[in-house]
């Protein structure tokens, strides 16, 4: 349920407000948006009535009920408007959203050394990524593949952070990891394989780092946002979905099938910003230009890139990996798709500005 307040309200009222709906046992978030401010409430309001709730003060507009499951991950919950994930790098603070220009992620599966991460990301910042990926733990289908170089790796995207600015998003795989692993990272991915581990969800909700959801490999948009809201309702509201590719019955010609029309449905049913991620959706290098265009063109607001310096020796997701060359060019490309729709500005820049 939610209470949106009239323009103008008095903060008093809204303070006021707050505190008895609390004393109701309900728990109220407070919402600014563009024009007003928006009191979501969460807890047993099912036998409430939203005139009664309305008496309650002159400065209340309307009282609307949120049908969705997911509540708080709702476009619903915020009366409409999309939320926008501000993350501080040390080039500055980077928004992710619907109202801002694309962000682009680049960088290897894994971090395999200190000179292959710091050379993969400062060809990719001179092209014009904003965030470096690159794991240091890595979930794997084989128990004898790769798995990352783990709390070492950690160090090295460090020095990638000092030497280039970007930002870091790196994967979390168990809790134990989590303090050491923030100290690195500027926003934390929960990979598909974990999307559903709710207690990991509940763990990474409590703090204020910014979460990188990717969507499972078998999940249906609601199972996603409902993960999501495990994330929300434990207290951070920082969280940005990644469409990764789903499994589905052909996978002779692309590893997974990227579901772009994930984008206009979660337009329509939830506030949160959006990512693709068109080298895991293919596995194959050659068809991530693509889709990353088409991701573009259907609003995406963030893309990740896989990019490794030597694609045929790396030790995961070669594939699926395109050169820095490949990179630069495809940031050509995409500036093509994005400058027309209004979401796409000049990122190219030499390193160490």
């Amino acid at each position: 349920m939610i209470v949106v307040m009239k323009v103008g309200s008095p903060e008093a009222e809204i303070a006021r407000l707050t505190e008895e709906f609390t004393s109701w046992g309900l728990s109220p978030e407070k919402i600014v948006g563009k024009h007003k401010v928006v009191i979501g409430l969460v807890g047993e309001t099912a036998a409430m009535d939203p005139l009664q709730i309305q008496e309650s003060s002159s400065w209340i507009e309307q009282v609307l009920r949120v049908e969705q499951p997911f509540k708080r991950a709702s476009r619903e919950y915020r009366h409409g408007e999309a939320s926008e994930v501000p993350v501080s790098t040390p080039n500055g603070v980077v928004y992710i959203g619907e109202h801002h220009p694309i962000v682009t992620v680049a960088g290897p599966c894994s971090v395999e050394n200190e000179e292959m991460i710091i050379e993969t990301a400062r060809r990719v910042k001179t092209a014009g990524a904003q965030f470096l990926r690159g794991g240091a733990y890595k979930p794997r289908t084989s128990p004898y593949a790769f798995q990352g170089h783990g709390e070492s790796a950690l160090g090295l995207l460090a020095a990638a952070r000092e030497a280039t600015g970007l930002g870091i998003i790196t994967e979390l795989m168990d809790a134990a990891d989590l303090e050491l692993l923030a100290e690195v990272a500027d926003v934390i991915q929960i990979g598909a394989r974990n999307m559903q581990n709710f207690s990991l969800l509940k763990k990474v909700g409590a703090q204020d780092k910014p979460i990188l959801l990717k969507r499972g490999m078998a999940a249906t948009i609601e199972d996603w946002l409902m993960a999501a809201e495990y994330i929300l309702a434990a207290g951070n509201p920082n969280v940005i979905l990644c469409e990764r590719g789903i499994r589905t019955f052909d996978r002779q010609y692309a590893r997974n099938t990227l579901d772009l029309s994930a984008i206009p449905v979660l337009r329509t049913l939830t506030h949160l910003p959006i990512m693709i991620d068109p080298s895991h959706g293919t596995g194959r290098a050659e068809y991530v230009p693509a889709m990353a265009m088409a991701s573009i063109a259907a609003g995406t607001d963030s893309l990740m890139i896989e990019v490794h310096p030597n694609p045929k020796k790396a030790l995961s997701d070669g594939p699926q990996s395109l050169t820095p060359d490949a990179f630069d060019e495809l940031m050509k490309q995409l500036a093509i798709v994005g400058k027309p729709l209004g979401r796409w500005t000049e990122q190219r820049q030499p390193v160490g500005v």
